[in-house]
C-alpha cells in the first residue's frame, strides 16, 4: 500500500462481507480466507478520527500561508492505530473519487490519498524517497534531499493530493542528528504540500518526538487522538463487549452459538488487556481452529488453547486454584 498502484488495490478491493441469512454456504476454503482477512470493526477511535479528518480538510482546505493543522493517532501496540488509519484513508478516498470530475485520460486519475510508511532508521533523504516511490516520481542516487524534496512537493501538489498519511512516526527521533532532519523535512513538507497531514505511531507523547523546539512545533500544530485499549465500562456503556458482539456477529461459523463470546467479555478484556488488535486475532484464530478441527464453535476452551502475542499473554494471568496439600499415607 506504500505506492499508488499498491494503494488503489486496496481501496477498491472490496472488504469481507459478513455471512447473511440467505447467502448460499461457502466452503470451507472459502470461509478460511473470510476469517483469516476478517470484517473491520468500528471503534470509538475510527469514528474519532473519521470526523476529525473530515472536518480538518475542511478547514485547511484554502489555508496557504501556514502548515495546515493535523492529527496524531497514538497508542500502544495492537490498539488499531493502523487499522484506523487505513479505514479512513479508503473512506476518505472514495469519498473524493466519487464527487472528482471523471479524468480526461487514465494518467490523470485523482490521487487523494498518500500512505507512506517512516523507514527504520529513516533520514531525511530515504524519507523523502519513500514519497518519491509513493507515486513512482523517477529519482538517482546522485539527487540530493533538496531535489527530491522538490519534485516530490511539485508533483504531489500537481496531482492534487488532498490526505497524507505517515504511519511508525515514532520512528523519529528529533534527538539525533539524522532524526532532526527528518523532523525537519516532514515540517517542510506540511508546509509546502496542499493537504492534511495524520500521523500514527506507538505512544508518541512518551517519544522524543515531542520534546524540544520541533516537538514544541508539532504538539502547536497537531491533534491528538488516543488510540488505546477499549475500556471495559464507560458509563452506562460497555464498549468492549459490544466490539465483542459485533465480532460474533461477523463470524462464519456453522454451529457457534450467538451470545456466546459477549458472556465471555470479562475474560476476553482480561485476556486481551482490552487491545482490538489482540482480540481480533484471538477470535478470529479461533474461529480458523473451529473450522479445522470441526467443531464449528468457538468456546472457552478453544480460547484458552491459542497464545496470542507476547504483550496479551504476559498481561494475561490466568487464575490458579491453590493446591491442596493432602498428609501422605
Amino acid at each position: 500500500m506504500t505506492t499508488w498502484q499498491g494503494w488503489q488495490q486496496f481501496v477498491h478491493t472490496p472488504p469481507p462481507i459478513p455471512p447473511r441469512p440467505d447467502d448460499p454456504p461457502r466452503s470451507i476454503e472459502e470461509r478460511l480466507a473470510y476469517h483469516s482477512a476478517f470484517v473491520t470493526v468500528r471503534t470509538p477511535a475510527i469514528d474519532t478520527l473519521a470526523t476529525s479528518v473530515r472536518t480538518l480538510m475542511i478547514l485547511g482546505r484554502h489555508q496557504q500561508t501556514t502548515a495546515r493543522p493535523s492529527l496524531i493517532v497514538t497508542g500502544p501496540a495492537a490498539s488499531g492505530k493502523t487499522t484506523a488509519l487505513l479505514h479512513v484513508g479508503r473512506t476518505c478516498h472514495l469519498a473524493h473519487t466519487r464527487t472528482a470530475p471523471p479524468p480526461g485520460k487514465p494518467s490523470h486519475a485523482p490521487v487523494p490519498i498518500v500512505y507512506v510508511l517512516v523507514p527504520p532508521g529513516a533520514t531525511a533523504k530515504t524519507l523523502a524517497a519513500e514519497f518519491a516511490r509513493y507515486l513512482g516520481i523517477p529519482i538517482t542516487t546522485r539527487m540530493t534531499q533538496t531535489q527530491i524534496t522538490e519534485s516530490v512537493c511539485h508533483t504531489y501538489n500537481q496531482a492534487g493530493i488532498r490526505l497524507v498519511l505517515i504511519d511508525e512516526i515514532h520512528r523519529v527521533n528529533p534527538r539525533t542528528t539524522t532524526g532532526a532532519e527528518t523532523a525537519d523535512l516532514i515540517k517542510d513538507l506540511t508546509e509546502r504540500i496542499a493537504a492534511t497531514f495524520v500521523y500514527a505511531g506507538i505512544d508518541v507523547t512518551q517519544t522524543p518526538l515531542f520534546t524540544g523546539v520541533r516537538g514544541a512545533q508539532l504538539a502547536g500544530r497537531a491533534s491528538l487522538i488516543e488510540c488505546g485499549p477499549l475500556p471495559a465500562r464507560l458509563g452506562n456503556r460497555h464498549p468492549f463487549t459490544d466490539t465483542v458482539t459485533d465480532l460474533e456477529n461477523a463470524l462464519d461459523l456453522e454451529r457457534h452459538r450467538p451470545g456466546t463470546l459477549p458472556r465471555h467479555a470479562t475474560y476476553l478484556h482480561q485476556r486481551t488487556a482490552g487491545r482490538i488488535g489482540s482480540l481480533t486475532r484471538l477470535i478470529r484464530q479461533a474461529a480458523i481452529t473451529a473450522i479445522h478441527d470441526g467443531t464449528e464453535r468457538i468456546t472457552k476452551t478453544t480460547l484458552d488453547a491459542i497464545h496470542l502475542d507476547h504483550h496479551a499473554e504476559t498481561t494475561h494471568q490466568p487464575r490458579t486454584r491453590t493446591p491442596t496439600h493432602q498428609t501422605p499415607r
